[in-house]
């Protein structure tokens, strides 16, 4: 998973993320009981990005239904314009 914070994730992927992010919460439970303190850390850096990824999802779908359909009139519907025959 790429840790690059300019990226946009796929809400398509939410699914998937959710899944990384389970995994490597029960790898740092696994990690800190066997004292393998330097995995610990490492994997909560990709467990901290996987979570702001689903923030950036979370954040992109209610901005995405916040959002107001304008439409496009049509050409004969504009004051003072009118259509060809």
């Amino acid at each position: 998973m790429c840790e690059c914070s300019l990226l946009r994730p796929d809400p398509a992927q939410r699914t998937r993320l959710e899944e990384i992010r389970d995994n490597l919460e029960a790898r740092i439970i696994e990690a800190k009981r066997e004292g393998w303190l330097g995995e610990v850390e490492g994997l909560q850096v990709s467990y901290s990005g996987a979570k702001g990824k689903l923030a950036q999802i979370d954040a992109t779908l209610r901005h995405t239904e916040a959002a107001t359909e304008l439409g496009i009139p049509a050409f004969g519907s504009i004051p003072g314009r009118t259509s060809a025959p």
